[in-house]
C-alpha cells in the first residue's frame, strides 16, 4: 500500500510535469507565431480575450464538468495582419467571403489517440449565420469551434460543418506533439504545410 509520502511526492511529480508540458507548449506556439510573422502575410496570432489559447474548460463539480478542470485540448490561430486589427488587447477579426485562418489545435489527452497530438492548417468558407448576433467577429468563433470539436474536427482532411450558428470548411494536418521537437521540423512538419494548405485554398 502506498504511504502517504509517497503520494505527496507522485502528486507534486504529476503537477510539475503537467506545468512543464504547459510550459513547453507555449514555447511551441510562440515559436510558430515568431515564424509565421515573418512570412509575406505578417500573420498575427489571433487574441479572442487577449494573448491566449481558447480551450473548453469548466469550475464545475458535476462529474462531466471535473474532466475539464485539466486542460487537455486547446487552439489558437493567426491571421494575416491586413485582415484584423487590434484593440485594448484583443484582435478583431471581421468575417466575410475571403477570410481564411491558420489554425493550430493541440490535444494532450483524448480518447481517440493514443499519443500527444498537434493539427495545423486552414479554415475558410468561414460564414456566419444571418439571424445569428452573438458572432460579430472570427473570435467569438473559437470557443464555438473547441466546445464542438468532435463534430468539426471529426475528419480534419475535409472540415465540413454547419450548425445553426456557423458554416465553416478546412483542412488540417496531423502530427505527434513529441516529434515536433526543433525548429527545423516545426517548418517542415507543421508550418511549410499549414502554409500550403492556405495558400492554395
Amino acid at each position: 500500500m502506498i504511504n502517504k509520502s509517497e503520494i505527496i511526492e507522485q502528486t507534486n511529480l504529476a503537477f510539475d510535469f503537467i506545468q512543464k508540458l504547459y510550459l513547453e507548449v507555449s514555447y511551441l506556439i510562440k515559436e510558430i507565431e515568431g515564424i509565421l510573422h515573418e512570412e509575406e502575410e505578417k500573420f498575427i496570432i489571433g487574441r479572442p480575450a487577449g494573448y491566449g489559447i481558447s480551450a473548453r474548460s469548466s469550475t464545475g463539480l458535476e462529474s462531466t464538468n471535473v474532466n475539464l478542470w485539466l486542460l487537455r485540448k486547446f487552439a489558437v490561430f493567426f491571421v494575416p495582419k491586413d485582415k484584423t486589427r487590434v484593440e485594448r488587447g484583443q484582435t478583431i477579426t471581421e468575417i466575410d467571403d475571403n477570410l481564411k485562418i491558420l489554425y493550430l489545435r493541440i490535444i494532450l489527452r483524448d480518447k481517440n489517440i493514443n499519443e500527444p497530438k498537434v493539427y495545423a492548417g486552414v479554415l475558410y468558407n468561414i460564414h456566419k449565420k444571418p439571424q445569428v448576433k452573438w458572432v460579430g467577429k472570427f473570435e467569438n468563433v473559437t470557443g464555438h469551434l473547441e466546445y464542438n470539436d468532435d463534430k468539426i474536427f471529426k475528419n480534419i482532411e475535409k472540415i465540413d460543418y454547419e450548425d445553426a450558428y456557423i458554416k465553416i470548411q478546412g483542412e488540417l494536418v496531423e502530427n505527434n506533439l513529441f516529434e515536433i521537437n526543433n525548429s527545423e521540423t516545426i517548418r517542415k512538419k507543421l508550418i511549410e504545410p499549414s502554409l500550403d494548405l492556405f495558400r492554395k485554398s
